[in-house]
């Protein structure tokens, strides 16, 4: 396989399959950088913006893939990964490589990584942590997981894409990582709207709100860096309760569900909070610190 691919890579030649807008927004970076492109859609219609740019569209998958050297996939999921691909005759696809930058779970990304070694295709599995408007440019980052080898053989191609970031030999670290990242998007956003709900409910402005908690409160009070500097404790298990304990905000939490049932906001997100404060403590987590709840979520709970 390595001769085979060695023969063929320089990555002059890119092709990417899907043409949704990511993987509309993939193809025209590379435009852009003048590699030459290969496209494919299911729909075919939808490659033409890229053709009347210089790309070739690919009647089928098998002569889009046999088209370059490293192939990018862009589709909805891994069922589409495999009702695309597995149809695909491992002539087209040894000593290629596919770059998938699907949704799913780090289970699934391992079983396409399997898949492609039994068919001789070298396999990254990556995640794009950035919208499309953002593809291509030096402050995107785009995680992947896979061998060394092949990240680096083509990881000229790769940074054209943006901060190209190999997390390590694993394939289902990417999609982990990109799966962590985002549950912490949505739980600070959530935290957000509930704290804006709860101070709308006594006609407080969204706005005015906001230039409180994100113009004073998160950069002071929860700043990156005051919570980057727990990290090392989180790996020791180390939690001092010098400065607050895990009873002290059971106390705060308390009073957050109790208000928001007195305000009629929401409650269920406050009193969740509360009740895994109640798990950390009877655990024995009471005299430690806030940051011990790392102890509770490192377990499946019940």
């Amino acid at each position: 396989m390595a001769d085979k691919e060695s023969s063929i890579s320089g990555d002059t030649e890119v092709t990417v399959l899907g043409l949704g807008p990511m993987g509309t927004a993939l193809a025209a970076a590379l435009l852009d950088k003048g590699r030459g492109l290969t496209v494919w859609n299911r729909t075919p219609a939808k490659a033409d913006g890229l053709v009347a740019r210089g790309a070739r569209r690919a009647d089928t998958v098998a002569e889009a893939v046999a088209a370059s050297p490293v192939t990018i996939v862009c589709l909805n999921d891994y069922a589409a990964f495999h009702r695309v691909l597995d149809p695909v005759g491992t002539g087209a696809l040894a000593g290629r490589t596919l770059v998938n930058l699907n949704s799913g779970t780090p289970a699934e990304a391992r079983a396409a990584a399997a898949w492609a070694d039994g068919r001789g295709v070298g396999y990254l599995d990556g995640a794009i942590m950035v919208p499309p408007t953002l593809v291509g440019r030096p402050e995107s980052v785009l995680l992947y997981s896979g061998p060394r080898e092949v990240f680096d053989r083509h990881e000229p191609t790769l940074g054209l894409l943006g901060d190209s970031r190999l997390l390590g030999a694993d394939p289902g670290l990417a999609v982990l990582l990109n799966t962590a990242l985002l549950g912490m998007m949505y739980a600070t956003l959530n935290g957000f709207l509930h704290a804006a709900a709860l101070a709308g409910s006594a006609d407080v402005s969204a706005t005015e709100f906001a230039d409180l908690a994100l113009g004073w409160f998160m950069p002071v009070v929860l700043s990156p860096a005051s919570i980057a500097e727990q990290a090392p404790n989180l790996d020791k298990g180390a939690y001092p309760g010098d400065f607050g304990t895990m009873t002290m905000n059971l106390n705060a939490l308390e009073h957050i569900a109790r208000t928001s049932v007195e305000q009629g906001v929401h409650a269920e997100l406050p009193a969740l909070m509360r009740e895994l404060a109640e798990r950390a403590i009877a655990q024995g987590r009471g005299a430690e610190n806030y940051f011990a709840m790392f102890e509770v979520f490192k377990t499946p709970g019940r």
